[in-house]
């Protein structure tokens, strides 16, 4: 925080971009000094319509899965050479809960988180003896972030619901009767990278509020 002295700058990359992931993380180094955390949580434009798999193209389906590994797969790799020079570091991925049920209009999208978690796994499994660890967060919701908000316009839109039909549906699921937060999400991120979490790798951790039976 700003009130005990910390600060934070942003910088615009393209995270599909090898060579613009490289040179930021290069610039990152000359003014930090190395890298302790890679937290990759990225999001891609949805369609208005969500279309149901059996309508729906190859390019439409493959969209998510190639957007959100490739863009994790660049990020965690190019972070984890710097870190493994330096013996230790954590590596972070967002995922959703499709990663673990079958949810109706969203395509690609279930498989890519699947695969994100999957990648969470084998890196932690490579760089675990390196002294880093590989975490992922699997929120339920988050829908006062635009990205998430506009995902889940396109879901109720095809589900023939309206905005708020759609969140209660979802928070009815939860044990908490509500979604998770951008704060509650943040906290954990935060924990996770600390050395308190020292005992964690290769696992993502659940804040679906009880919607998954994990």
């Amino acid at each position: 925080m700003a009130s005990d002295g910390g600060s934070a700058e942003a910088t615009e990359v393209d995270a599909l971009d090898e060579r613009a992931v490289d040179e930021h993380l290069e610039a990152v180094i000359d003014r930090a000094g190395g890298i302790d955390v890679s937290f990759n949580a990225i999001g891609i434009p949805n369609p208005r319509v969500r279309a149901p798999l059996v309508e729906m193209d190859v390019e439409q389906f493959s969209l998510p899965i190639a957007t959100y590994t490739t863009s994790y797969f660049l990020t965690a790799r190019l972070a984890a050479r710097r870190m493994v020079a330096a013996g230790s570091g954590v590596i972070m991925a967002v995922t959703a809960t499709p990663s673990r049920t079958g949810v109706p209009f969203v395509g690609g999208g279930g498989p890519a988180m699947a695969a994100v978690e999957a990648l969470t796994r084998g890196l932690s499994a490579e760089l675990a003896p390196h002294g880093i660890r590989v975490v992922g967060l699997r929120p339920q919701g988050i829908p006062e972030t635009v990205r998430i908000r506009d995902s889940f316009a396109s879901y109720a839109e095809a589900s023939g619901l309206t905005w708020d039909q759609f969140h209660d549906a979802l928070a009815s699921r939860t044990h908490t009767r509500r979604l998770s937060t951008l704060t509650e999400l943040a906290n954990v991120a935060v924990f996770l990278a600390s050395d308190e979490a020292s005992g964690m790798t290769g696992t993502t951790v659940s804040l679906a509020m009880g919607s998954l039976d994990d």
